[in-house]
């Protein structure tokens, strides 16, 4: 694939302002978190990676108590 062809990859995150916050750190420009509704699953930001490729991250706050993905089962990279 040609470097910034994938439009509208999704991350899921607990805490949609420290994930930008995080990600305003480490130099990437972030758009500003949007919240489109009070329910959880409704709040937004977005950013494009070094090669171009644009990502829409959405806050889910039940991810913080019950992640896809259990700290103990994410094996080397989930540190």
């Amino acid at each position: 694939m040609e470097p910034g062809s994938i439009k509208g990859l999704q991350l899921v995150v607990a805490d949609a302002a420290a994930a930008r916050q995080e990600l305003i750190g480490r130099g990437v420009e972030a758009s500003e978190v949007t919240s489109f509704s009070d329910q959880d699953g409704g709040t937004f930001f977005g950013f494009a990676d070094p090669d171009g490729n644009t990502w829409a991250v959405q806050e889910l706050k039940v991810r913080a108590q019950k992640p896809l993905i259990p700290v103990e089962a994410r094996g080397r990279f989930g540190a």
